[in-house]
Order: structure tokens, then sequence, then C-alpha cells
């Protein structure tokens, strides 16, 4: 036990870095994904929704949920009003603003200035994300009828796309201790 204990003590720098890579990882697949048609659609709700981000869209909620392609379909109606909504553009600068996050965040294990600038960006984001959670309708489960003595409905019933957002808690206290660390970093070599 002993030993285990050591381990998990001075491997602190480590595992700072290896949360740097996972918010890497995470940045980079979930940016790239933003790509393509189906990941630009499924954002739509958080974004529609949001008082922070609305504005990027040219339609306003809930008028998307007209326009849904299920993901892996392809509705050519649907597909032309996201262009005209500015779904796909909005969703390839979203995506490219990600994948920068996260490589500045990981840059942070060489260069404590920048990975300072990635976990500040970290953090900020998933704040953002977060709210989404008082802004979306579609992150709690909707109300299907049912027995109305066992409401299994609304709030604190996530959807998937709820517990989706609300794994951003991790990745707010990654992009904390990430830009800690460099300040810290960047402290001591003053």
């Amino acid at each position: 036990m002993e030993n285990i204990l050591e381990f998990l003590a001075k491997g602190q720098t480590n595992f700072i870095n290896l949360m740097r890579i996972s918010i890497f990882i995470v940045m980079i697949w979930i940016g790239g994904l933003k790509a393509f048609q189906y990941e630009a659609d499924g954002i739509v709700p958080f974004v529609a929704n949001s008082p922070l981000m609305s504005f990027f869209y040219s339609k306003e909620a809930p008028e998307y949920k007209d326009y849904k392609n299920p993901e892996g379909k392809t509705v050519q109606k649907n597909i032309d009003w996201h262009k005209k909504n500015g779904t796909y553009i909005f969703s390839y600068a979203l995506g490219t603003f990600i994948i920068l996050i996260g490589l500045v965040t990981l840059l942070g294990i060489w260069a404590p200035k920048i990975g300072l600038v990635g976990g500040l960006l970290t953090f900020g984001m998933s704040l953002v994300t977060l709210t989404f959670l008082i802004t979306t309708p579609e992150v709690y489960v909707p109300n299907l009828g049912g027995d109305f003595l066992t409401p299994q409905h609304g709030f604190p019933y996530l959807s998937g796309a709820g517990r989706l957002v609300l794994k951003d808690v991790i990745m707010l206290a990654g992009g904390l201790i990430c830009a800690s660390d460099c300040a810290g970093r960047l402290l001591a070599t003053r």
C-alpha cells in the first residue's frame, strides 16, 4: 500500500499532463466531428436555445424541431434549412475553435504561458456548455405521458443530451487544474 501511495504522490505532474492529453483528445475528437453534418445538426438545440450563442443562427428556436435529421440519415429539405440557418458554417468555426483549445491546453506540457490560456479556455468553454442545462429543453427527459404518480421527466431526469452536457463539469475542473499548474510554473520562474 505504501508503494501505491508514493507512486500517486510523486506522479502529480504526470497526472496533470495526462489531464492535458485527455482534454486534447476530447477536444480534437469533438471539434473534428463538428465538420460532419450529423454533429452540426445535433448541436442546433443547444445553440438555438442559448442566449449566449443563438445569434449565430438566422432562425429562432424552436423552429429547428421541424428540421431535425436523425443521426446517420440525410433529409435534403432539412439540410437546406440548416444551410439557411448557418448551422454548418457555425459548426465548422466552433469545431476549429475547440480543436485550438485542445492544442493550446496540450502545449501547456512544454509552454506554461500557452497552457495557461488553454486551461482557462477549457474552463470557459465548459462553463458556457454547462449553461445548456438551464437553456436547452432537450437536456431533460420529455413528458411523453404515462403514470402521473411516478413522473420521470423534466428536472432532474437527464436525457442523453443532458448526460453529455453534465460531463463538462469534469472538463471545467480539468481546465482549472491545467491552468493552475501553468500559473504555478510561471510563478516559479520569477
